[in-house]
């Protein structure tokens, strides 16, 4: 009877594009596809690479890194039977994009004072460095610019629901 916020997500079914082998690639992994296109719309170099699988092009190639790949062979399909409620899993997208901000909003400075002889400096970043040693601003100094539009992974999330015959996971 409560209210849990999920997210839908489309996840397959994937082809087994590449198997990589810690002998020969050094480390053991699968490179699956997702997203199929029309075979015009990828370059040639990916089109012969996608080729060996027979499946198609794919838009997305990623790689799952895995203790052992000797039960999976090219082209096989992955699934999202493979998950289960109750699992854990990780989430990597694309961050909202929120322009150009200064530091109260994107580093949460807390500003200049409102009175005491300042003037219009009540959202500025403050003194940014040293006079003559060292001379310079660090690197990595928190600075206003582009906040968000950022490739960020949230783990630990868990599975709620499998549907297998839409192809969908609902993640809380």
């Amino acid at each position: 009877g409560t209210a849990v916020p999920c997210t839908v997500v489309s996840a397959g079914p994937c082809p087994v594009i590449q198997i990589k082998e810690e002998g020969k690639d050094g480390y053991n992994a699968l490179q699956i596809g997702f997203d199929s296109i029309k075979e015009g719309k990828a370059n040639k170099a990916s089109r012969g690479h996608q080729a060996k699988a027979d499946k198609g092009c794919f838009r997305i190639l990623r790689e799952l890194r895995m203790d052992s790949v000797g039960e999976y062979e090219l082209g096989q399909e992955i699934t999202v039977e493979s998950f289960a409620p109750g699992d854990s899993v990780q989430v990597t997208g694309t961050s909202k994009g929120k322009g150009f901000q200064g530091v109260m909003k994107r580093w949460n400075f807390r500003g200049m004072p409102a009175s005491h002889g300042h003037e219009k400096v009540h959202r500025s970043t403050g003194s940014i460095g040293h006079a003559t040693f060292p001379g310079k601003v660090f690197k990595n100094k928190k600075m206003p610019g582009q906040m968000g539009n950022k490739t960020v992974t949230t783990i630990g999330l868990s599975v709620i629901d499998v549907r297998p015959e839409d192809n969908i996971l609902i993640i809380r």
